[in-house]
């Protein structure tokens, strides 16, 4: 009955949404959801990326410095950034050598301290993660020769971690002495690859062999700009040779305001996919009310919406190393994405109540004392969030490269869209949730090294590439867990021996979930197609206080329309028609008037 009433509810909101009025401003203008608004106002300004058409930058360079207070050229030729009176906006907007302009969002670290949850210090839970993720057949992995790329607020290196560079981005890029302010960067490198020497092998990462390149973009509060985070991304990718850079770690995010394929930070993780680096990004901690935990809907931050991205959501393990307790964490962001309904997130992993290195001093540690953990002598801190799944998933992705690499010296690199089919196709169903809530399931270390090994990424176009037979399912403890043995691709779900094979979808410049195999369309209903128009967004989503959207009296609304998923066949469908008629379900967080800052701190 209940699940009857909710997909009625989905397709009548569809349909109230293709009804409703579509303002034309929205459907041809340039600028972005929050720039719209700042472009209503009267006076102030807005610090704004803008993207040029090839060859015009120098220009719109020279009209800037008549509309703005100077503008100047990123690392990309084809990328502007200036600060802009909002009553610029517009005539910015209508030069035709501009083609989109976004505005230059303050982004936030993912990781909270749920002091609140409970103190349990135990993390059983991660270290079955991290010891099943170790040996394939009998040969041990730590992630050695792999590089990830930690795009955070920075690193301090207590001596638990392996050849760490730095590079502070919020002083334009300038290498120097490990620093991190927050606390926030530190904590993800001590997930990805501690030794855990410190801690007497207590709390160490799962590639405690790889190698961290920390790029520092936020700053003492975890805060920073869109900007300086495409700065970081782009430096990677120039020099993923030089530094041997094989993963990018983006445990950050600010509100999705416009399309992924106009978002330049979404483009700037595609790019680098392209280039055959493998991003993980956090999901968002938006998925249900802080107070109440209720489940809310399409709370997935940019860029955890990049196609070609593996976008994770977070797991509570319960502090145990069995599987059959699991939960998805109530504050993981579910999808779909706004604007272009991308299933998302990717898959989920554990980050509720890890422990891990600690910055000392810094904001996190004199912030939350009761998160601070000791081992021995030495302090560590206790923190949950998406950004804690992101870094387990890309401990998890170096030991998959090294892997492959040693299974295969002559073969070319394993590509980024084989990874995240890998991760996808080895995970744990976690029963009681839908694909909008688990991606494909819960990630599956042993599964996906496992898999990682016995695939040659130099096989043929289209042939076999299982190099050696592998049984899809794993043994933890006593018991053996099956794979989910489902990749998401787009809006399907893929099931059988797909993966196992080298098809054309795995190259690196498929765009994850392009028409080249599968196609990506989402669909809404029975017919209505919600993802190619401009009919993506409710008529009232709310990200802080009006900012994108409308409030409703006192209250933020962040989407006043519940978003219900399912997996129908080998589609995943938001919604369906059912023969019983009900009201139209709302869904409100809580009594508040939250700024965007203040929401994206939570």
């Amino acid at each position: 009955m209940v699940a009857r009433r909710l997909a009625l509810f989905a397709a009548l909101f569809a349909l109230a949404t293709l009804a409703g009025p579509r303002p034309s401003v929205f459907a041809s203008s340039k600028l972005d959801r929050a720039l719209l608004e700042i472009a209503r106002r009267p006076s102030g300004e807005a610090d704004v990326l803008i993207q040029v058409r090839p060859g015009a930058a120098s220009r719109v360079l020279a009209r800037l410095d008549r509309l703005a207070s100077g503008g100047r050229r990123a690392r990309s030729s084809d990328l502007l950034r200036a600060t802009v009176p909002s009553a610029a906006l517009a005539a910015l907007a209508a030069d035709p050598d501009v083609t989109d302009v976004s505005s230059n969002a303050a982004v936030r670290s993912l990781g909270n301290d749920l002091l609140s949850e409970n103190t349990l210090l135990d993390t059983e839970g991660l270290l079955a993660t991290r010891q099943s993720g170790w040996t394939v057949r009998g040969v041990p992995y730590t992630g050695r020769g792999i590089g990830v790329a930690l795009i955070d607020s920075g690193i301090v290196d207590s001596g638990d971690l392996n050849n760490v560079q730095f590079f502070d981005f919020t002083h334009g890029g300038q290498p120097g002495p490990p620093a991190d302010d927050y606390g926030h960067g530190t904590h993800v490198a001590g997930l990805i690859a501690s030794s855990g020497r410190l801690s007497r092998g207590q709390y160490a990462g799962l590639a405690p062999g790889a190698h961290i390149v920390a790029l520092k973009v936020l700053d003492a509060t975890g805060a920073g700009f869109t900007s300086d985070v495409i700065d970081a991304i782009d430096f990677a990718v120039a020099n993923r040779r030089l530094l041997d850079i094989d993963v990018i770690n983006l445990s950050l995010g600010h509100p999705i305001y416009e399309p992924a394929e106009s978002d330049p930070l979404v483009q700037a993780v595609e790019h680098a996919v392209a280039a055959g680096i493998v991003v993980v990004t956090s999901a968002g901690n938006f998925g249900g009310d802080p107070e109440t935990h209720t489940p809310g809907y399409a709370g997935i931050t940019s860029p955890g919406n990049a196609p070609s991205a593996i976008t994770v959501g977070a797991l509570d393990t319960n502090q145990t190393g069995a599987r059959d307790d699991d939960t998805v964490a109530w504050y993981s962001s579910r999808g779909p994405t706004w604007h272009d309904g991308f299933q998302k997130p990717d898959l989920v992993a554990p980050g509720s109540r890890l422990v891990s290195d600690l910055s000392v001093p810094s904001t996190l540690a004199s912030t939350y004392p009761g998160g601070i953990v000791m081992a021995g002598d030495r302090p560590f801190m206790r923190l949950s969030g998406t950004s804690m799944s992101a870094g387990v998933v890309s401990g998890v992705v170096a030991l998959m490269l090294e892997a492959s690499r040693a299974s295969h010296w002559f073969a070319p690199p394993l590509p980024p869209n084989a990874v995240k089919a890998i991760l996808e196709y080895t995970s744990f169903a976690v029963p009681g949730y839908d694909a909008l809530t688990e991606g494909a399931g819960a990630l599956n270390a042993a599964g996906a090294v496992a898999l990682a090994a016995a695939i040659d990424p130099g096989a043929a176009p289209g042939g076999w590439w299982l190099g050696s037979g592998v049984t899809p399912s794993t043994t933890i403890g006593d018991a053996t867990v099956d794979w989910s043995q489902r990749v998401v691709w787009g809006d399907r779900v893929i099931w059988g021996n797909q993966i196992y094979t080298n098809d054309p979808a795995w190259a690196e410049r498929v765009v994850w979930g392009d028409r080249v195999v599968w196609g990506n369309r989402v669909v809404w209903g029975d017919s209505t197609v919600w993802g190619d128009a401009e009919t993506t967004w409710a008529s009232r989503v709310v990200w802080g206080s009006g900012l994108v959207g409308e409030t409703d009296g006192e209250r933020v609304v962040w989407g006043d329309r519940v978003v219900w998923g399912d997996v129908s066949a080998d589609r995943v469908v938001w919604g369906d028609l059912a023969e019983e008629t009900t009201a139209p379900m709302c869904l409100v967080w809580g009594q508040l008037e939250i700024s965007n800052r203040e929401l994206m701190r939570k």
